[in-house]
């Protein structure tokens, strides 16, 4: 096959700042361990708009769609907030999720055993904790129809409508089971079949691509709400949940704090196969754009670095070293090294973003 292609677009914020150390990464997988990549840059965000007077130009939405993979930092800034709505920086994130059809989003909340004292449950419940939560991201209620605010009588009424299809939940829901297959074989679905009508279509769509295609997953079914409580509860009873968009939201937000840090978190959007069998693909780190620490030196890059080994499982066919790179962030943390959201034992001194990328690399040069 010919050399892989990645866009890489850094964005905002602490974007171009985390995005730089995983280009040492990249390097060294081409140096060390023979791995191309046909590496390009574009712009997104409030960059794209300083630079188009849009968040993303035509351009490069045409590149995205041509890569077999993107690698997204952050975007959006206070400098940005008096901005039209239709040009905010976030609509470039939003118009490459549509565009591509990134209708899977994978959400791992994963606990390194050094940071398990981060998380604001007790260490038994967090530590060991590998979950992945599936949440659709093209459907729902964020996009349904009829939508908006308007006038009855004398008040005020907003209406935003629940919609899914029987393929929009099939499709993802065949995302779910096939990462099963890879992981610990079991899902969780979770909706609101007891209220929604939505609900009981999901269930029973979940329930029939379960029984004609993946009998040999374990599957399992929960309200979203009992299932938020059980993320608290005890966590480390998932494998795999899948979901629709607004409780996709709510749960990996939530899931997220298990971990002990945003900075610690990636996540990848995943859509139909191309020609050359890899999926449309965006991936990105959960964290924001940050900009209250932009060019400080100061940001976590582990996060988009991680996001970067999701990229190599699930587009590049390279398990193995995705998980080489993933045993490497492990590794300097348990020896102690913190950026400074990290920092939770007094008197230590924390590495910069530069410093924490160096480590990494060494990790990854002692593992080769």
């Amino acid at each position: 096959m010919s050399t892989p292609s990645l866009l890489i677009l850094p964005g905002d914020g602490i974007g171009p700042e985390v995005m730089a150390e995983v280009r040492k990464v990249i390097d060294w997988f081409g140096t060390a361990r023979g791995m191309q990549f046909d590496v390009s840059e574009g712009l997104v965000g409030g960059a794209a708009y300083d630079a188009h007077g849009a968040p993303l130009s035509d351009e490069t939405m045409e590149r995205a769609q041509q890569a077999d993979a993107v690698l997204l930092g952050a975007v959006g800034g206070p400098k940005y907030d008096q901005l039209d709505f239709s040009v905010k920086p976030e609509r470039g994130l939003l118009r490459l999720r549509k565009e591509m059809d990134l209708f899977a989003n994978l959400r791992p909340a994963q606990c390194f055993d050094a940071l398990a004292d981060f998380s604001s449950l007790k260490r038994d419940v967090v530590s060991g904790l590998d979950i992945m939560i599936v949440r659709e991201l093209t459907s729902g209620v964020y996009f349904g129809e009829p939508r908006g605010i308007h006038t009855e009588g004398n008040e005020r009424v907003g209406i935003n409508t629940q919609r899914y299809t029987e393929g929009e939940i099939a499709r993802v829901a065949r995302s779910a089971f096939e990462l099963a297959r890879k992981r610990g074989n079991k899902v969780c679905s979770m909706e609101k079949a007891n209220v929604m009508e939505s609900g009981i279509l999901w269930r029973d769509v979940v329930t029939e691509v379960h029984a004609a295609e993946y009998p040999d997953v374990e599957l399992s079914h929960m309200y979203a709400d009992a299932g938020a409580m059980q993320l608290c509860r005890w966590p480390k009873q998932f494998d795999v949940i899948v979901t629709d968009n607004l409780f996709g939201d709510l749960l990996s937000d939530a899931a997220a704090m298990l971990t002990g840090s945003l900075g610690m978190l990636p996540s990848a959007s995943l859509g139909a196969p191309m020609a050359n069998g890899r999926p449309k693909a965006l991936y990105e780190p959960v964290h924001g754009s940050a900009p209250d620490i932009a060019d400080q030196g100061k940001a976590n890059p582990i996060a988009c670095i991680l996001s970067f080994a999701m990229a190599m499982r699930y587009s590049f066919d390279a398990g193995d070293e995705a998980t080489r790179l993933e045993k490497a962030v492990e590794t300097v943390l348990a020896d102690g090294l913190r950026t400074a959201d990290l920092l939770g034992e007094e008197g230590r001194t924390p590495v910069s973003t530069s410093q924490m990328g160096d480590a990494i690399v060494a990790a990854l040069d002692a593992s080769a």
